[in-house]
């Protein structure tokens, strides 16, 4: 299925998701409007690596940030592994792979760095590289 999201048409697998497409979109739109600050959405996780670091994705809480090397270091293994892993995200935004960061910028998004931009400073999110 296709979401928008301030303006971007994103496609997500909403297969991997337990819920209708009207509750999904529903709940998107409410994060957009700042109304909602995480999912209430049953997650279907792939039993593999890309799994793994989606779980760890669905821990950071809005606002905040981690690096892949972050997640690497959990999940003992590489950034540039989980930087593949997020590439494979099956439902960005909903699970938040923008909130995965290099250690001094954004870096790649599957949703382009604009995107990934307005996402974490409509978070309120620290963006790394950026001048305080």
């Amino acid at each position: 299925m296709r979401i928008q999201i301030f303006g971007c048409d994103r496609a997500i697998d909403a297969s991997r998701i337990d819920a209708d497409t009207e509750t999904i979109r529903e709940q998107v739109r409410e994060y957009e409007a700042g109304k909602r600050t995480e999912f209430d959405l049953e997650i279907e996780y792939p039993d593999n690596f890309t799994g793994a670091v989606m779980r760890a994705m669905t821990e950071i809480p809005a606002g905040e940030t981690r690096t892949y090397g972050d997640i690497a270091a959990d999940l003992e293994s590489a950034p540039i592994a989980v930087g593949q892993a997020c590439g494979r995200n099956p439902v960005p935004v909903i699970v938040p792979c923008h909130r995965v960061v290099g250690v001094d910028s954004l870096t790649g998004y599957m949703g382009g760095l604009d995107l990934k931009r307005e996402l974490l400073e409509h978070e309120g999110a620290v963006i790394p590289g950026d001048p305080a």
